[in-house]
């Protein structure tokens, strides 16, 4: 198993836009890259030989309140070397787009869906980027701390 500064090193040499930054506080550990490198970062960490992360485990959207930033979580494994990364994005929150990661792994397909459909983050190039959990006029994004709840929804008042 490769020593998470020796994967923080080959995250780094991935990085054009800003340099990546650990956070080994984090569970598994993780490290911070800029939106625009996330493609080369999980490239190379799909493809590395000794690192070999096979498997997207995990997306999360995390949205910080207004006025913070939004954040995206991956949660990568390698079965056969058995061992977790988490790799974090931060995102703007008034335009939070991120490219998909549908093409590396087919997992993410439907969790990037989902977190489109609760936290409004658009995935770039997906192949069928819509709503999965809630009906498709819904409006807005319910996991967002900024969310307005809907008093009606066709027609019918709507009870929380």
């Amino acid at each position: 198993m490769q020593p998470f500064e020796e994967i923080l090193a080959l995250v780094k040499k991935q990085c054009t836009h800003s340099d990546a930054v650990a956070d080994e506080a984090a569970t598994p550990k993780a490290i911070r890259v800029h939106a625009d490198d996330l493609l080369p970062v999980m490239q190379e960490l799909l493809n590395h030989s000794s690192l070999y992360f096979d498997m997207l485990s995990c997306i999360t959207g995390i949205d910080n309140g207004p006025g913070h930033d939004m954040e995206v979580a991956y949660n990568l494994y390698s079965i056969p070397f058995g061992h977790q990364l988490m790799i974090k994005v931060k995102l703007n929150r008034d335009n939070p787009a991120i490219e998909s990661l549908n093409h590396f792994w087919r997992s993410a397909n439907w969790l990037e869906r989902e977190i489109f459909d609760m936290y409004g983050i658009v995935f770039l190039n997906h192949p069928d980027l819509r709503r999965i959990l809630m009906p498709a006029d819904w409006e807005g994004h319910p996991l967002r701390k900024d969310y307005k709840h809907q008093e009606y929804y066709r027609d019918i008042k709507v009870e929380y």
